[in-house]
């Protein structure tokens, strides 16, 4: 048994003797189904915390030659499945976490030789009679080694990404580290197994990536590995049904995270909610706001209105085939929306390609990020906007127009305010205090004879009216009312027993001013 070559179980059997431990074996069967195959290279990237760490621990203690592990199985899971006595303890296991020789800056030009000598030193012990070290490193030792044995080894490497983390900008490391797992792994006959973890999935230069043989799984695809890492649903259903805890409340802080047909939570946040008995945001302990705070500080066009939407629950569309797969690679919003779902701050529907804030918990995140953010005026806004939806209740329009406008005057340096758009947004800020009665507004609901520009509809036993808000520029707020009527825009929500109120604003760029105009719908 060594440190690097055919480790222990010791840190899966730590997390089996957990307070909280969910059972993810089955991904074992998975794995087992791909080793000697030309599919045997897996990349996982996950956020922090969702559980990389222990499934790779998991992987090793299952697999190494080094232990036993038929008793730390015994009961889970994956003891169930035809393949799991033919592959349990039967490999050659070199397991790797690549922060333990990257926990500085100054080791960026020495960790690659590093890992290879300290691996060599311990295949030295079993296997010296059948190589000798040359300047092909490792992947020269391990090709010899097959040659005189035919015995294969699986690879099992954590936190493969953190070069790209630590080195944002050393392009030259970076290189040379993905040449060296391209060396390791393209192409030699040694490889039963190669699963790798961390946040980012591999790095692409140009449209390709750079190690093209892995099959990722990311929280932008993740194919059939959404339930093996994170919680899901009816696992945190019946975590909290042992632990006491009010399920509904988990369900809005944790909950969120879109990979295929699962909705997944974050395990981090869960257990320590589980564990202390207190929900509130956990993220810190993992991230913080100050990272998040320098990705949406990035000045790309219709980031912060991205941003802003998205506060309001509202979803944006993006492209995630263009992002280089790293931290410091930016060309659009659209990378920097990518990198935030990598990193957990938002989740990305693959069946509509849109992106979201996922929960309570990172709503927060985001909130202090803006906080202390160049995000002037945004926060003094956002203070505003319950005494605005007041107003707007009681149909005083004077006061919602000057409510708008002082919402666009404390915004005015974080938003160009030059079309529809921009107003779309200022009015979203506007309205902020609205989520706690209403539903996620509707953005252009189809509805009449076109689309409404934003609708609010009450929660469940909320008595507030419905709103359906029609903006112009440089028109009239009267002839915004007059859209909603003859397009038939509130057909839509005629079922709502309540009252409808119709809310005209428009801004006119001439004379910097803007008006609202509001009335009550009359139903059919």
């Amino acid at each position: 048994m060594g440190i690097y070559v055919n480790p222990g179980n010791t840190a899966f059997r730590k997390a089996l003797n957990s307070d909280i431990y969910v059972d993810k074996t089955e991904l074992i069967s998975v794995t087992n189904a791909r080793i000697d195959k030309s599919n045997c290279f897996m990349c996982v990237s996950r956020p922090r915390r969702f559980g990389k760490s222990m499934a790779a621990d998991m992987l090793s203690a299952y697999y190494s030659r080094g232990c036993d592990s038929s008793l730390l199985f015994s009961g889970l899971k994956i003891k169930a499945d035809s393949s799991f006595d033919e592959h349990l303890n039967s490999y050659n296991v070199i397991r790797l976490d690549i922060q333990q020789f990257l926990f500085h800056e100054s080791h960026l030009d020495i960790f690659i030789s590093k890992i290879q000598q300290e691996v060599i030193n311990e295949l030295q012990k079993e296997y010296s009679e059948y190589f000798k070290a040359d300047q092909y490193g490792l992947p020269g030792v391990l090709k010899q080694i097959y040659a005189h044995t035919e015995n294969g080894f699986i690879f099992i490497i954590d936190e493969w990404d953190c070069v790209f983390r630590l080195a944002k900008e050393r392009k030259d490391v970076q290189k040379e580290y993905l040449d060296f797992l391209r060396g390791l792994f393209k192409g030699p006959d040694y490889v039963e197994l190669a699963y790798m973890t961390g946040i980012l999935p591999i790095k692409k230069y140009g449209d390709h990536s750079a190690i093209n043989i892995f099959h990722e799984y990311s929280m932008i695809s993740q194919k059939n590995l959404g339930k093996y890492f994170g919680f899901t649903d009816q696992e945190v259903k019946d975590l909290c049904t042992a632990h006491d805890m009010d399920y509904s409340a988990v369900e809005k802080w944790y909950d969120g995270y879109r990979l295929g047909e699962f909705h997944i939570y974050n395990p981090k946040s869960v257990v320590d909610a589980l564990t202390w008995g207190k929900i509130q945001s956990y993220w810190t302990g993992t991230e913080t706001y100050e990272a998040l705070k320098s990705y949406i500080d990035q000045n790309f066009d219709g980031l912060r209105e991205s941003v802003i939407k998205m506060l309001n629950n509202i979803r944006c569309k993006i492209d995630p085939l263009t992002s280089q797969n790293d931290m410091s690679t930016f060309r659009t919003k659209d990378d920097i929306l990518t990198l935030l779902v990598h990193l957990g701050y938002l989740t990305y529907d693959e069946t509509s390609d849109e992106v979201f804030i996922p929960n309570k918990e990172i709503e927060v995140e985001f909130m202090r990020a803006v906080k202390v953010g160049g995000w002037e005026g945004l926060m003094e806004a956002l203070k505003q906007s319950e005494e605005l939806l007041q107003n707007t209740l009681t149909q005083n329009e004077e006061a919602v127009a000057r409510g708008i406008a002082a919402v666009h005057n404390q915004t005015a340096s974080m938003l160009k305010y030059n079309n529809e758009n921009s107003l779309t947004c200022v009015v979203l800020m506007a309205y902020y205090s609205a989520k706690v009665y209403y539903m996620n507004p509707i953005m252009e609901l189809p509805s009449g004879k076109g689309f409404a520009d934003v609708v609010y509809l009450p929660r469940r036993n909320v008595d507030k009216p419905a709103l359906v808000v029609e903006l112009k520029w440089n028109k009239s707020a009267e002839g915004a009312i007059r859209q909603i009527k003859n397009r038939q825009y509130a057909s839509w929500v005629e079922g709502y027993t309540g009252d409808i109120l119709l809310v005209g604003i428009s801004y006119d760029m001439e004379k910097k001013i803007h008006e609202c105009a509001i009335e009550i719908y009359a139903k059919g």
